[in-house]
């Protein structure tokens, strides 16, 4: 008698897909199993499996906002010079993985050749993490994807090469919500004056009571302005955060002047040989100065600058400035201190988890 055939499950097109049916199979097969791994020179890692197994992945650099001919491209180099599988890191590096050595040196020349640098491994300085800029996010004061482009074009040879006493990770974001996160270096936008509101806009666009909770200084409250529901700013309590902007797009707070950019230093996310660690505000009011952005470069070349020279092996940024301590950071840097930078607020440490263990 025949079996009555079983009904195939539908796939949910929710969340992200198993990785594995993606991966190079020479990487499913020793998943987990891996003995050691080691770095040939910068840009490439080199895995061995107990099996004895090795592949080879090497790491180019991309500009980050990518076009389909550009993608195109880095796929026909991966199936004419890798095994036909590739990997994106978070920082939009784009990984190759080969099981041959052989095939390492005819790829690194044909990524160069395309004008795709590798490197960004060990001690260098890691693609920028950033925040969606003008072609994404919907709130951005500053493009910073295209603040990314500009300073990787100045910080080519960091990263090619592993020359700094640890990592570096930097970051950028277009908005104050800074979506970009902690890093050794970030740079962030500084909105300077309150939102100017369109009365004529509020009642139809937002929601008022959400607007007034999304205040975290409630320096927002409710008003009638030419007969019309809208909203009112207290601005001896804003502190142009820009956390209105987004729920009611009327409380306009972008300005070409009064935008600008700060320099934020010393964060960490890991907790290697000492605690994660907040960034603090070392350098306020940059120009937001599109495309290339040569004061925000000026500052984070000049940081790293010193970082590379005065910092000790294997110390990251946050580490070095623990040592030597502010003052000589501002010292040796030569960046102007003012009362509006770093602070010296201790309490953070009984009531914020700067850790990455639980605590109850």
């Amino acid at each position: 008698m025949a079996q009555p055939q079983q009904q195939i499950r539908k796939a949910k097109e929710t969340g992200v897909p198993d990785a594995k049916q993606y991966m190079h199979p020479t990487l499913r097969a020793n998943h987990g199993n891996w003995k050691y791994h080691d770095r040939p020179r910068p840009g490439v890692l080199h895995h061995v499996s107990h099996s004895g197994a090795e592949v080879w992945t090497v790491r180019a650099g991309t500009q980050r906002q990518m076009d389909v001919h550009t993608i195109r491209k880095l796929c026909d180099i991966g199936d004419r010079y890798a095994d036909g599988h590739v990997r994106f890191t978070i920082r939009s590096n784009i990984e190759y993985m080969v099981a041959e050595q052989k095939k390492v040196a005819p790829l690194i020349e044909a990524l160069e050749k395309n004008g795709f640098p590798v490197g960004g491994t060990g001690n260098s300085v890691s693609m920028i993490a950033h925040t969606q800029g003008w072609l994404h996010c919907d709130i951005p004061g500053t493009d910073a994807s295209g603040v990314v482009k500009a300073l990787m074009d100045e910080l080519h040879h960091e990263f090619r090469h592993e020359e700094m006493p640890n990592r570096v990770h930097m970051s950028t974001s277009c908005c104050e919500i800074n979506c970009g996160g902690q890093a050794d270096i970030a740079i962030i936008v500084q909105y300077t004056k309150p939102p100017k509101i369109n009365h004529d806009l509020v009642a139809n666009v937002c929601e008022r009571p959400a607007v007034v909770a999304r205040c975290p200084v409630a320096a927002i409250r409710p008003a009638l302005v030419n007969g019309k529901p809208s909203l009112e700013v207290d601005e001896k309590k804003c502190m142009c955060c820009g956390a209105c902007y987004p729920p009611c797009p009327p409380m306009q707070i972008n300005d070409p002047d009064h935008t600008k950019l700060a320099i934020w230093v010393g964060g960490k996310n890991s907790n290697a040989r000492a605690k994660p660690t907040f960034m603090k505000m070392v350098a306020a009011g940059l120009p937001n100065n599109p495309p290339r952005w040569p004061e925000v470069a000026e500052v984070v070349k000049k940081i790293l600058r010193v970082y590379k020279e005065d910092a000790r092996p294997w110390e990251r940024l946050s580490d070095w400035v623990e040592r030597i301590g502010w003052p000589r950071f501002f010292e040796k840097t030569g960046l102007t201190f003012t009362k509006y930078l770093i602070d010296d607020w201790r309490g953070s440490r009984a009531n914020l988890n700067a850790s990455t263990h639980i605590r109850f």
